[in-house]
């Protein structure tokens, strides 16, 4: 990737821009293998809520990943299987991202948090012949395994243990710690990512060995020229979620740079202690996670010894008290990145080199053309809303960020591309006369809440299966902290009387089924739905509306029916 430091302004550093993508690339020999013989440079610091730290260099990850690569390949494990990852940050969940690609095999990294459906959804739609976990994700896996024909083996990391599970210090111990990688196209598929936001549930997005160069734009304007003397970077985003560690370790270790993985609670005192203790120079955070810390520590320099150089946000808009809080009392410019489902790092803000314009979410950033299309694919001018979406070419070259295609669904990934070579990414948006581009209402009326894309159908799914429910429909709010969770409206069958314990009951009843972030925090039963001629929920309707005396939260009910 060329990127011009010298370039003046915007549309220069797009003119010059050139991704220079290799035809034989493999992800892992990229990011990992090619720093190992450097024995001393550090790749990974560890720190769990107990307490417990380990550093690790690339050496240190190359031959453990290499003793891993070598267990699989005896597991029967082949180029092309899929080998699902359920695990935290964790020095082995980047152990086994490493094993995994330099075999030519797939990695499908899955949200540590996700309820049985869904986890069996995107196991048995991955066909995923084995599984890593811990022992947080290892009951929702071996309560499965039964309906998973496909999944063969288990390989358990820590404590994780019980019938089928192979311990995973004990497997490796006897490994050889030598391994060739294979030799891959960079057009070859590394790894299969679910993203919450296409019509009937979750659909796995191909990705390419060469989407590592598609990411490297953004991240090093974000990050300001990335990296920098002294550059360390953390992001606490669990897999699968915005922000996630992939998207943070992938560019980290391209540029042979460390990063922090912390596997615990988070609150606002334990980022700022975090950041602090390591020194940490480049962050990527969401928004509702600095509202709490802009909340708790009003000024943070008189309180701690700060050292941050960049700092990005992921997954929500930045208010712009926040964008300020941040330049003010913490010295640096929050440089937000918008990417859809499928599409991530793809536009946003470079404040030290485009303004940010009010409302919007950013520019393309360079090596990606975008332009808000008609169905047809067709680019609509400036103003008009359409759907957002990316050309395939940049300046001759094929861009490397776009998906190959959906994982066993050709008919929906001929659909996501129109026209000429347009690719379609399901969001609503509009753009200025400068690039900028204003995102509307998600086409599918998904939302982000803490930083995952939570999909209202699956919840509404959920709690439609509830004996008492008797029509349902989900949108996202905004919470007190600044962030986004489900709401739900609920029309209960006839004799059925809306109460504070019923609310619970039906928060634990999508609590069993789908992830804690899924859960509404608030629940109100109506009488009746509003409804369009052809029967179709009008969401906008449910937005506008604020909470009726019958709305009940997680603290008990506001009123009775």
């Amino acid at each position: 990737m060329e990127l011009d430091s010298q370039a003046g302004s915007y549309q220069e550093l797009c003119r010059s821009f050139r991704w220079q993508v290799p035809e034989r690339f493999n992800l892992a020999v990229d990011v990992c293998g090619r720093w190992a013989a450097e024995r001393h440079r550090f790749a990974l610091y560890y720190e769990d809520a107990s307490g417990f730290t380990s550093a690790h260099t690339f050496w240190d990850i190359q031959r453990q990943a290499n003793r891993l690569s070598n267990v699989l390949a005896a597991l029967g494990t082949l180029p092309g299987d899929r080998v699902a990852i359920l695990l935290p940050q964790c020095p082995e969940a980047a152990i086994a991202q490493i094993a995994i690609c330099q075999m030519g095999a797939l990695a499908v990294p899955l949200s540590p948090f996700l309820g049985p459906d869904s986890l069996e959804h995107r196991l048995g739609d991955a066909a995923a012949h084995l599984a890593i976990v811990d022992a947080t994700t290892q009951p929702g896996v071996q309560g499965l395994r039964h309906r998973l024909p496909r999944l063969r083996h288990v390989l358990g990391v820590g404590s994780a243990a019980g019938p089928g599970i192979r311990p995973w210090d004990e497997v490796l111990e006897h490994a050889s710690a030598h391994y060739t990688p294979i030799v891959t196209a960079a057009g070859d598929p590394a790894m299969i990512l679910y993203r919450r936001g296409t019509q009937g549930g979750a659909r796995g997005a191909l990705m390419a060995h060469r989407m590592l160069f598609g990411k490297l734009s953004a991240f090093v304007c974000a990050h300001d020229f990335f990296p920098q003397p002294r550059d360390m970077l953390w992001s606490p985003g669990q897999p699968a979620g915005a922000g996630d560690f992939w998207d943070a370790l992938l560019p980290t270790w391209h540029f042979g740079m460390p990063l922090l993985a912390y596997n615990g609670t988070l609150d606002a005192v334990k980022v700022f202690a975090l950041i602090e203790k390591y020194g940490i120079r480049n962050a990527v955070l969401w928004p509702s996670l600095l509202q709490r810390m802009m909340q708790r520590v009003a000024d943070p320099g008189t309180v701690y010894d700060l050292d941050l150089r960049t700092l990005a946000s992921v997954g929500e808009p930045v208010d712009p008290a926040l964008w300020h809080w941040a330049r003010d009392k913490m010295g640096v410019a929050i440089n937000g990145i918008f990417g859809p489902a499928g599409l991530p790092d793809l536009v946003g803000n470079w404040a030290s080199r485009w303004p940010a314009s009010p409302g919007a979410v950013g520019r393309a950033y360079p090596g990606h053309r975008v332009a808000v299309i008609d169905a047809q694919g067709n680019a609509l001018p400036p103003g008009e809303v359409g759907e957002l979406a990316v050309f395939r070419q940049y300046h001759a070259e094929d861009d490397p960020l776009p998906m190959l295609g959906y994982w066993r669904d050709p008919e929906a990934t001929a659909e996501a591309v129109v026209g000429d070579g347009w690719v379609r990414t399901g969001e609503s948006a509009t753009l200025d006369g400068e690039g900028n581009l204003f995102c509307q209402r998600p086409a599918d009326d998904t939302f982000a809440s803490a930083g995952y894309r939570v999909d209202p159908s699956e919840i509404e799914t959920c709690l439609r299966a509830h004996a008492v429910v008797a029509n349902c429909a989900v949108i996202g709010r905004a919470d007190e902290l600044g962030g986004t969770r489900p709401r739900a409206f609920v029309v209960l069958r006839p004799g059925v009387l809306g109460t504070p314990e019923l609310v619970r009951e039906l928060q634990r009843h999508v609590g069993r089924y789908l992830a804690p972030y899924e859960t509404p925090k608030a629940i109100e039963f109506t009488a009746a739905l509003p409804l369009g001629a052809s029967g179709e929920v009008l969401r906008g309707a449910l937005s506008t509306r604020e909470m009726q005396p019958t709305a009940c939260t997680e603290g008990g009910m506001k009123g009775r029916q």
